[in-house]
């Protein structure tokens, strides 16, 4: 496994110059003649087959052959279990997201010809909320002069609904809608029960609870202009979170019903006029035709900018809704600056893993190197498992691209070496190497309708890929146009000349060590 080579000893038994007393584990075993074949994959042992014979006798020319060619079918054994693991996962996503997409749909289709009635909307809203997200209950609030009044509820208790009918409630500061009115933000809590407003008895959480019968519940804002209006609120019956993709869900359905309210108030506004300045039929039609096609610019404008932060990059998708435009989304070239980076040992670490472990760890990297990204004002590429690729210049303006990437990959060589010392307390051994190379790509959208992703093709991202799988452990390895770019910044110390897949001559590499900046204040990217 070490060496990633077939061993072929005929008697484990007897010394020899690497084992001066022989191997103590062949004498307990009882075995002498012994051969192990490797599992390779992409240039790595994950596994071995070993064959022993109780007597010093060699295994012939075809009998090694025979358990090198089990060894290369058992690695491709272990590679179609994991894509079709991936494909499996891949098309519950795909799955999940056109649910959501086709509830969001029927609702704008009910605004659009609801026609300034807001009951059916409501009605269409809970409906959906809590058919997506696997619960019975739901409610939706205004909220006026500090009190919520339930407009439309699906599911609740007849107890709860004599509770909610009595007329608008003030909740305490330490329940969910107190907390939303306060802060104007979604309220998650996990088990109504185990909150201090519950064990302090105050009224809305305990009517929640007792007669409603709600465990875990969602709260969520309806803004407008910045201002509270209203709240959805959907709850479970049993202790189970919402998941982050049902919170997108109903902050979608929180926009569209703002909507909703906001056409109602445009078209009673309208009918006020209407009585009070008599005007001519001609007119009427005409401020319909303009009001239907605010709702329909409304709504459309919410499809598009839902569309674009669920599949771009957040950089991408505030640029263009800023914009007005999507000619950002247009191929075009652009000098960028890469960076890619992965895990050393991810692999054969994911494979003698169990999966919750595995999803564990990927999810407290992720989590780790997205705020970097952040920090940094990077546009994350794209990432599979392990691998994160991040470019700088595009669609974002940066000063000096190749230095805020290698500043960037400074920070996170710091993070993730906390990161790795923990893992290795608990038995993982695993690294952390870094690319980065500047060059021209050639940048846009690419995919299918319902599906784009935003790439950069070019060899300035293949040869950022390469030099990643070069680095060792710890290793930031950088482009000598990289190296142009940061000579004054950044310590560095060459590394030598590597041959790259798919560039014509070698190239010389140099490893970063230390930047006087070293993250601690960032470049910002231009306005």
């Amino acid at each position: 496994m070490l060496e990633s080579r077939l061993i072929h000893l005929l008697d484990a038994q007897a010394e020899s110059e690497e084992f001066p007393e022989g191997s103590a584990i062949a004498r307990r075993a009882g075995y002498r003649t012994i051969i192990a074949v490797p599992l390779m994959r992409q240039g790595y042992a994950i596994g071995t087959i070993a064959v022993r014979r109780v007597e010093a006798r060699l295994f012939s020319d075809k009998e090694v052959e025979l358990l090198s060619n089990f060894a290369a079918e058992a690695v491709i054994a272990v590679e179609n279990a994991r894509l079709f693991g991936e494909l499996r996962q891949r098309t519950a996503d795909l799955s999940e997201s056109l649910e959501q997409q086709t509830a969001i749909f029927e609702v704008l289709k009910v605004i659009s010809s609801s026609r300034g009635r807001l009951r059916p909307v409501f009605r269409a809203i809970l409906e959906n909320a809590t058919r997506i997200c696997g619960t019975k209950i739901g409610i939706l609030f205004r909220f006026d002069d500090g009190a919520y009044t339930a407009v439309a509820t699906l599911g609740v208790t007849p107890a709860y609904q004599e509770y909610l009918d009595r007329g608008a409630v003030r909740p305490g500061p330490g329940t969910g809608l107190g907390r939303l009115a306060a802060a104007k933000q979604t309220v998650h809590i996990i088990d109504t029960r185990a909150e201090p407003a519950y064990a302090d008895r105050e009224p809305l959480r305990v009517a929640t609870a007792d007669l409603g019968g709600a465990r875990s519940l969602l709260n969520v804002p309806m803004l407008k202009e910045g201002e509270l209006i209203g709240a959805i609120g959907i709850y479970r019956q049993e202790v189970r979170p919402f998941t982050d993709k049902q919170v997108e869900l109903i902050t979608n359905f929180s926009a569209q019903a703002v909507i909703a309210i906001e056409n109602a108030r445009l078209l009673n506004e309208l009918s006020r006029r209407t009585e009070q300045l008599e005007m001519r039929s001609q007119e009427i039609a005409k401020l319909n035709q303009q009001l239907e096609q605010r709702v329909m610019d409304q709504v459309g404008e919410i499809e598009r900018m839902s569309k674009l932060r669920r599949f771009l990059p957040p950089q991408v998708a505030d640029l263009i809704v800023a914009s007005g435009t999507e000619k950002q989304l247009e191929s075009h070239r652009r000098e960028i600056t890469a960076l890619f980076c992965d895990l050393r040992g991810f692999t054969g670490f994911s494979e003698s893993s169990d999966p919750e472990d595995v999803m564990a760890l990927l999810r407290d990297y992720h989590e780790a190197i997205g705020q970097i990204i952040i920090k940094y004002g990077g546009t994350l590429e794209r990432f599979a498992g392990d691998g994160v690729m991040v470019i700088f210049n595009d669609p974002v303006p940066v000063e000096n691209p190749a230095l805020q990437a290698v500043l960037m990959a400074l920070d996170m060589r710091s993070a993730i070496g906390a990161l790795i010392d923990r893992w290795r307390k608990l038995g993982h051994d695993l690294g952390f190497g870094i690319g980065i190379a500047h060059g021209f790509a050639t940048l846009g959208t690419i995919g299918f309708e319902g599906r784009f992703d935003y790439a950069a093709i070019g060899t300035v991202s293949n040869v950022a890929s390469r030099l990643c799988d070069e680095a060792k452990p710890g290793q930031i390895l950088i482009s000598p146009r990289v190296l142009l770019a940061v000579d004054e910044a950044v310590t560095v110390e060459p590394v030598g000349e590597f041959a790259l897949k798919g560039i014509r001559r070698p190239m010389m590499t140099y490893n970063v060590i230390g930047g006087e900046a070293e993250a601690d204040n960032p470049a910002k990217p231009e306005d």
